[in-house]
């Protein structure tokens, strides 16, 4: 494009320029973007990747993720995937914990990633750098001459609190230990960087309580959903038998807090159901089952699935979706996905918090056993389509990964 050219129509001229370069730091490969341990990164990777040159530094912990790494290289003007084993990081953890570090820093702590960092720094003048997940930021911390802003999510030192809480000896002590040293860390990260960013503004207000000496560089941006992916217009074929009532949980199976939902759930709850509706059937759906979810599927009314190819069918044909986390942080995808596609879904107060909806008319939220029970009993027996309907408008409405990932921009652009 000419000088007169980008003086006539400055829209081109924008267009033309070369985009700045951006190093982003993520603990997971970002893909499939309909995972939901991996839609926040993958979206956040998407929408950077139109206005800058990305070069993305990621860990692969699966080793089936392997094939997504060609996906990953398209949106990329460079990349590096190092492979993270369970063996390796816990015995990472272990030397990070002998010497009084925080073991989620020590499992991710890699010589390769470091090297790969600071040589694409280098190499590019590298002034910007996002971060997603605390555990990511020790590759930035030489790099103060860059503008840093991190996504930490959710407070993850406040989540081993809770597990502290749950757990009994040496496993309480081995959580608030990490509690501890985590929360510390974090808070040494939003002293020293630019901007520190979570999920929801009630994760944030968390924080700001935790780390007041950086409360004017807290901020947030929620969660989005992909309407159109989780739409219940959506032709689906139905997973489920005749005539069973099928209550739906989705999520990663081998995450602590939803092995402990769904056991909470199948020991607390789903007895009471089946007493009034035999014919209620819990269906726990998600990759990588651990033992104790497995070993609940030798239970009557309980049926595990597994990894399945697509979660849609078993929202679409689902009587209800249940999210009775107990142990919760930031905003919970699998209950915005269950409403994007009308469902009427039941959460706990933990599963419900952080969401812009209307209990009572947009979902519906129960705490207590019996309350719960009660609960899906009635939604069963008096099903209200208006419920779905107005959970549909609500994610649509407040929910567009576009408006929320705006606010990337004028973290990374402020000078």
């Amino acid at each position: 494009m000419s000088i007169i050219e980008a003086a006539l129509d400055p829209r081109r001229a924008a267009a033309a320029a070369p985009r700045p370069d951006l190093l982003l730091l993520v603990h997971r490969i970002p893909f499939p973007p309909n995972k939901g341990d991996k839609i926040r990164s993958y979206h956040l990777l998407k929408h950077l990747a139109q206005r800058y040159r990305v070069h993305l530094g990621s860990f692969v912990d699966d080793p089936d993720d392997w094939k997504h790494v060609p996906a990953m290289e398209a949106l990329c003007a460079s990349s590096h995937f190092a492979r993270l084993g369970p063996l390796q990081g816990r015995l990472r953890s272990l030397a990070a914990l002998a010497s009084g570090a925080s073991l989620s820093r020590g499992f991710y702590k890699d010589a390769g990633m470091r090297a790969w960092v600071d040589r694409t720094i280098a190499a590019h003048d590298i002034s910007r750098i996002m971060m997603f997940s605390s555990v990511m930021a020790q590759y930035a911390e030489r790099h103060a001459q860059a503008r840093r802003v991190i996504d930490f999510c959710d407070v993850d030192s406040d989540k081993w609190r809770q597990y502290a809480d749950k757990k009994s000896f040496p496993l309480n002590w081995l959580y608030r230990h990490e509690a501890r040293k985590l929360l510390a860390y974090e808070r040494a990260i939003a002293a020293e960087f630019d901007a520190s960013l979570f999920v929801s503004a009630p994760e944030a207000e968390l924080f700001r309580q935790l780390a007041p000496e950086s409360a004017a560089r807290i901020g947030f941006f929620n969660n989005g959903v992909d309407t159109d992916y989780f739409s219940p217009d959506a032709s689906h074929a139905s997973p489920f038998g005749p005539g069973e009532l099928p209550l739906v949980f989705t999520g990663a199976m081998d995450y602590w807090p939803n092995i402990d939902a769904v056991e909470w759930f199948a020991d607390h709850v789903l007895p009471l159901v089946l007493a009034q509706l035999p014919e209620a059937r819990f269906y726990i759906v998600g990759a990588r089952p651990a033992p104790a979810v497995q070993a609940l599927a030798q239970r009557p009314g309980i049926v595990v699935t597994g990894t399945v190819p697509d979660v849609r069918p078993y929202l679409a044909h689902a009587a209800l979706a249940v999210a009775p986390l107990r142990i919760a942080r930031g905003i919970q995808n699998k209950v915005l996905e269950a409403m994007a596609m009308a469902r009427t879904v039941i959460a706990s107060p933990q599963a419900f918090e952080g969401i812009d909806a209307s209990p009572g008319a947009d979902l519906l939220v129960a705490d207590a056993a019996s309350d719960y029970a009660a609960a899906v009993a009635r939604a069963l027996q008096a099903p209200d389509a208006g419920i779905g309907r107005a959970a549909r408008a609500c994610v649509v409405r407040n929910y567009s990964w576009p408006a929320h990932l705006s606010r990337i921009e004028a973290r990374l652009e402020c000078t």
